[in-house]
């Protein structure tokens, strides 16, 4: 192959001097080498266009660097090991864009509109680029956690109808409480892993969804989801729990408590008045699923205590949301279903305190009639519930009204009749059904419509007011001092 008669000319024209003595295997060798040698040419020629080609820039947004763990330090030195540094001017524009500290709770409520603080406001900027898709896990909010409480709160529902012995004539089996109690276990395995790896690699936007007004109150629902696995965990599964479980869940409750209790008690910025949504109920509906679940243990000081904490300060949150300050904004109609939250609260209290009394009493029946009469209240307002468009706060329709059912049922059994049982099966289906529903409109808009989780704009907002908006309020300042000065009489 590499003879002197085998010798071979490629020039600018792909011209060859084959050999004249006409051997058969050099010229096969001579015809393999010339196919080599043209496919290393289209290769060369391949991969300079490859070059060419424009790189991927998204990775080096240096916008988003203010919201990881790292703040991007560990991607930069990745791309320096691959000999792209990035720009030490691409660096201080991202150091520049956002300042250290969080926003204060003034800056939610000047940037964003409403109690929800959702929505920004027309005057100001986000931090974060508005025409392009964010990182999943910055799009990914705590208030997810909602799908666990409603499928959570179903095996509950579904456990007490097959226990219950005035619900004995459907003979419905324990395999469906252990076929919800496991779809609720791994829906809750996914979204904690996911929210997981958002506090592992964007640390800062976990903390600004902890300082913001209306998310903090969501960080309770990781916490009541575990509780309600424990209430529902089936008969197949284990007879009871231990009851260390019990104050292993409840020390961060109790933690959540200290903190929202004392800012809405020794007022201040976060005063309850300023910050009261529906919402809040999740700070308090923790304490007497708790005493539910410390009452089935066997328990007794424990979930007497967390039942008066709960019973003080929701006494407290429903006047206060019954009258809520002129300046509080109302909530747009994306957020209406966060109303049923006023069923939630006395729906699980009245049948705590029966779990702790013994009994479906007079003390049982109080917080039970007050929320079938917030049921029915909510219910008959057909239209103030429809005509928005799907988002995971329709998951607040969910827990509330199994735990309507479920109360309805534990009153059933005391109080035994053809009323009360056929309210309890009514209540049942209509929380089974919209649970249905909810758990496959969630689906489509997840992974069909890719319309669950938008961006995030309650985390993008800067901890500044915006120019435009300083010298909008200035201007209005100097306008009304000059009305209100008085005029000099003429000399």
């Amino acid at each position: 192959m590499f003879g002197d008669n085998a010798v071979i000319d490629i020039g600018i024209n792909d011209q060859q001097n084959l050999p004249e003595n006409g051997d058969s295997s050099n010229a096969t060798a001579i015809k393999h080498l010339r196919n080599f040698s043209r496919r290393m040419c289209a290769s060369v020629s391949s991969a300079s266009r490859f070059s060419m080609l424009p790189r991927f820039e998204s990775s080096n947004d240096a916008r988003y660097d203010n919201f990881k763990t790292w703040s991007g330090k560990l991607e930069r030195q990745i791309s320096n090991f691959r000999g792209n540094p990035i720009e030490l001017n691409t660096i201080s524009d991202s150091q520049e864009t956002e300042a250290e500290s969080l926003p204060a709770l003034d800056r939610y409520l000047d940037a964003l509109e409403g109690p929800e603080l959702d929505t920004l406001r027309a005057s100001e900027k986000l931090v974060l680029p508005e025409d392009k898709t964010w990182p999943f896990l910055l799009r990914f909010p705590i208030s997810s956690f909602g799908m666990c409480l409603g499928v959570g709160s179903q095996a509950m529902l579904w456990k007490a109808l097959a226990l219950s012995p005035t619900m004995s004539f459907m003979n419905i089996s324990l395999t469906i409480n252990l076929v919800l109690w496991c779809i609720a276990i791994g829906v809750f395995s996914l979204v904690a892993s996911l929210y997981l790896l958002k506090v592992i690699f964007y640390f800062e936007a976990v903390k600004r969804e902890y300082y913001h007004p209306v998310r903090i109150n969501f960080f309770f629902a990781p916490w009541i989801a575990c509780l309600f696995f424990a209430i529902g965990l089936p008969p197949h599964v284990g007879k009871n729990i231990p009851q260390i479980a019990w104050y292993v869940l409840m020390a961060p409750i109790l933690s959540l408590d200290l903190k929202i209790y004392g800012q809405w008690m020794l007022g201040g910025e976060r005063k309850l008045s300023k910050v009261a949504n529906p919402s809040n109920h999740l700070a308090v509906v923790g304490n007497f699923v708790g005493s539910l679940l410390g009452a089935s243990l066997g328990l007794k000081e424990g979930p007497i205590f967390f039942f008066a904490v709960g019973l003080a300060h929701y006494s407290v949150l429903f006047v206060t949301l019954y009258q809520r300050l002129p300046t509080n904004e109302t909530l747009t109609k994306e957020l209406h279903p966060v109303f049923f939250l006023f069923i939630a609260a006395p729906s699980v209290a009245c049948t705590a305190w029966a779990k702790i009394s013994g009994e479906f009493g007079i003390g049982a029946r109080i917080p039970y009639f007050i929320a079938m009469f917030l049921y029915s209240s909510l219910a008959v307002r057909v239209n103030f519930f429809r005509g928005f468009r799907f988002s995971l706060a329709w998951w607040a329709y969910t827990f509330p009204m199994a735990g309507a059912a479920i109360a309805t049922i534990r009153y059933a059994e005391q109080v035994n009749n053809l009323n009360s049982k056929a309210l309890a099966l009514t209540l049942s289906i209509i929380s089974t059904f919209i649970v249905s529903i909810l758990l496959i409109y969630t689906i489509l808009h997840a992974f069909v419509f890719k319309s669950l989780f938008p961006n995030d704009i309650a985390i993008a907002i800067s901890h500044k007011k915006s120019k435009s908006k300083t010298k909008l309020q200035r201007s209005t300042s100097i306008d009304l001092e000059s009305c209100e000065s008085p005029v000099k009489p003429a000399q």
